[in-house]
């Protein structure tokens, strides 16, 4: 957003006003005079106006070992959330950048910064999102053929993308997908006629699960992590 806009917009200043406000040297972005009110801001600069802070937020990128039972939501009203299991000054703003289920576990990842979330989340970005599969069945020998020709999702009406399989016994496998649509690796499971009894996610694109990591925990990705997206 324009500097001038971000000023009408949290003030009570008219959109005239705010340009000549900056013009003039009353505003200041991350520590510095801005004269030009075309300058541009993102949620995350520091602006003052005349010395008054209209905008501090500090931006989060949380990596979580979701344990089961879970719900990767900021609220609800009847099961816990994975919201509860971070500190209460780390939870405003936060949403998850692509969900799991609450049986699901794995990593997962909050942020307060939309923008870079959509790069993770975005099915035309193609990220790569990897999980380790246990099965009730054994997994059929076409399993690996029928995910690389894509699933056809009824509900959404769309063919997923190219999927791969790595076997790792009978009745577990990592799978490697580019969406991620609602229970999606459940259903492309049941779509060859099997079941998945357990689900954990362990990587999302270049971001990989630490395995420090308990059940529950959490830590703020990386400067390499968070720049890697």
């Amino acid at each position: 957003m324009r500097l001038d806009r971000f000023i009408c917009k949290h003030t009570a200043h008219s959109h005239q006003t705010s340009r000549r406000l900056v013009a003039s040297g009353h505003a200041e972005v991350d520590g510095c005079i801005i004269t030009d009110p075309r300058h541009a801001v993102t949620a995350f600069s520091t602006i003052r106006l005349d010395g008054q802070l209209l905008q501090q937020q500090q931006p989060h990128y949380i990596m979580l070992h979701k344990p089961a039972g879970y719900l990767s939501a900021t609220s609800d009203p009847e099961h816990k959330t994975v919201l509860e299991l971070l500190p209460s000054t780390l939870r405003p703003k936060l949403h998850i950048a692509g969900r799991l289920d609450r049986a699901t576990t794995g990593l997962l990842i909050l942020t307060n910064d939309g923008l870079w979330s959509r790069r993770i989340t975005a099915p035309e970005e193609k990220i790569p999102k990897i999980y380790l599969v246990t099965t009730a069945e054994p997994i059929s020998p076409d399993a690996e053929a029928r995910f690389q020709q894509g699933i056809w999702l009824a509900r959404e009406g769309v063919m997923t993308s190219p999927a791969t399989i790595e076997r790792l016994s009978e009745h577990c496998c990592r799978l490697t997908i580019f969406e991620g649509r609602h229970h999606q690796v459940k259903r492309m499971f049941a779509a060859i006629g099997n079941a998945v009894t357990a689900l954990h996610r362990e990587r999302m694109g270049p971001i990989t699960l630490d395995e420090q990591l308990r059940p529950g925990e959490f830590r703020l990705l990386t400067d390499s992590e968070r720049t890697a997206i």
